[in-house]
């Protein structure tokens, strides 16, 4: 494959795609495989944040500690874990699992998949026209036959707080590929990124403090129980949780990092990580020039076409559309979008019904989730709350984790609750969540229970085995049913 550039390099495809992380590239091969040709241009890695500094290298943090968590709540075990965990094999193994920032394996694949690789920095520069500026200074014109697919996903949303600057503060990247255990570590956040880290860095040996603006309390947009239990353990382990808190200013003082609080108080720290949101990667990608505002959202319909640009060549897919900031959606999502792509490229008729082979009606009904915490947390479709945002009718039937005797085995002293949702007025569950140890294997059935729009009836067939924590959802149902015995009217 010919990847030279050269000064006033013009190329023709099909389709290109902006943005080389796993959604592009889902994106890419979807196409391709739809005899298209494509091309896929990158200025980072290949492999994008979730390879590189979000999912992969965070779970192999987080692993070590959550089985270790978990070995300390079985009889017999726990004398063979009662030591620290081995700060330098959790880095290394960290290092591996990033290939050591290195991208030669996603390149491979591109190869294998018959998708062009151009490294640099692509911007718009009219319809369905893309200039690359290439590390050697030259210039690649491409233009797309049919599609542009915006794929670039998102950045840390760091507050504008004076002083931050010069304290060069971690942002999810720093956190994820640290080399080094901060004595003393400041989480700015009671989000997702914030308690993971939080529970990461705690147990590999900092101080954590977690200041939480608000008092909406931990995982605001889960159930609030959800939230509670997390708290709750995080203290256990020793974190400093402080709510109501927000940083005024912030300063680098004889190597720490001095934040001044909003009331006055003030906190010394080795470093600060700030998990305050995600802010779309648009503000460079030349959006003037087809009429659209640099630094914002796209707005798109279920098939990922961004709704204000006319005759349907734009396409902005994952993170950067803001339908569901998750890897697993916008891999989902680039799915639905590609093949929507390959057939309106053959001139055929995208199937939109809902469910349909070019929807992503999931990021609105079913869209799944898992907190690599201790305990964890899994959760998918409707919380209680959203549901009465909707008027949806919904009952809720909660039941605690520890009676069931999968648990039993799992852990001595298991801590954990579930609640499914059921929408009244069809009898099938619209939202589940999950919160105890090992509940992230349960997260995929469900979401088929909730995809499917199964009716509680039929799920009193799917059987759990026993001793197994999923026999939850035996007593979820039964919890149901003998609040509606047959027969009450």
């Amino acid at each position: 494959m010919n990847r030279s550039t050269t000064n006033k390099d013009r190329r023709l495809y099909d389709v290109i795609v902006l943005g080389a992380g796993p959604t592009g590239e889902n994106v890419a091969e979807r196409t391709r495989a739809a005899g298209l040709s494509t091309v896929i241009v990158e200025n980072e890695l290949l492999g994008g944040e979730c390879s590189y500094w979000a999912c992969e290298p965070s779970k192999a943090l987080l692993r070590p500690v959550l089985a270790r968590a978990d070995a300390r709540r079985v009889p017999g075990l726990r004398r063979a874990v009662a030591g620290p965990l081995d700060v330098a094999a959790v880095l290394d193994h960290r290092d591996e699992i990033v290939f050591h920032w290195q991208d030669d394996n996603q390149v491979g694949w591109l190869d294998s998949v018959s998708v062009d690789l151009i490294r640099g920095h692509g911007r718009l520069d009219g319809p369905r026209q893309v200039a690359v500026r290439t590390p050697d200074g030259d210039t690649v014109l491409l233009t797309a036959r049919h599609v542009v697919a915006l794929c670039t996903g998102t950045g840390a949303a760091v507050p504008d707080i004076p002083g931050l600057d010069a304290v060069r503060p971690w942002t999810s990247r720093e956190a994820t590929s640290a080399d080094r255990v901060p004595g003393r570590l400041a989480v700015v956040g009671g989000g997702v990124v914030a308690v993971e880290m939080a529970t990461a860095w705690q147990a590999l040996g900092s101080q954590v403090t977690m200041l939480v603006r608000g008092d909406a309390g931990l995982l605001p947009r889960m159930e609030p129980f959800a939230g509670r239990l997390v708290a709750d353990a995080l203290r256990e382990a020793g974190v400093d949780i402080r709510f109501g808190a927000s940083v005024a200013s912030v300063a680098r003082e004889d190597g720490d990092v001095r934040a001044t609080l909003a009331d006055g108080g003030e906190l010394a720290v080795d470093e600060v990580l700030f998990a305050t949101g995600r802010a779309p990667r648009t503000a460079d990608l030349g959006l003037e020039t087809i009429g659209l505002t640099p630094g914002t959202w796209l707005a798109v319909d279920d098939t990922c076409r961004v709704t204000a640009v006319a005759d349907g060549w734009l396409y902005a897919v994952g993170d950067v559309n803001h339908r569901a900031l998750l890897t697993h959606q916008g891999k989902y999502q680039a799915r639905m979008a590609g093949d929507a792509i390959g057939a309106r490229a053959k001139g055929e008729q995208a199937d939109e019904t809902t469910w349909g082979a070019h929807v992503a009606t999931a990021d609105v009904a079913a869209v799944p989730q898992v907190v690599f915490t201790d305990p964890e947390v899994a959760a998918v479709g409707l919380t209680t709350r959203e549901a009465e945002r909707a008027g949806r009718r919904v009952e809720v039937v909660d039941y605690d984790l520890a009676h069931v005797a999968g648990a039993h085995q799992y852990a001595d002293g298991y801590r954990g609750q579930a609640r499914m949702l059921v929408d009244t007025d069809r009898g099938t569950v619209v939202g589940v969540t999950f919160v105890g140890p090992g509940v992230g294997e349960l997260l995929y059935s469900a979401t088929v229970a909730v995809v499917s729009e199964a009716p509680l009836q039929r799920l009193w067939h799917a059987v759990p085995a026993f001793p197994t924590i999923s026999e939850v959802w035996l007593r979820l149902l039964e919890t149901y049913r003998d609040r509606h015995p047959p027969g009450r009217s």
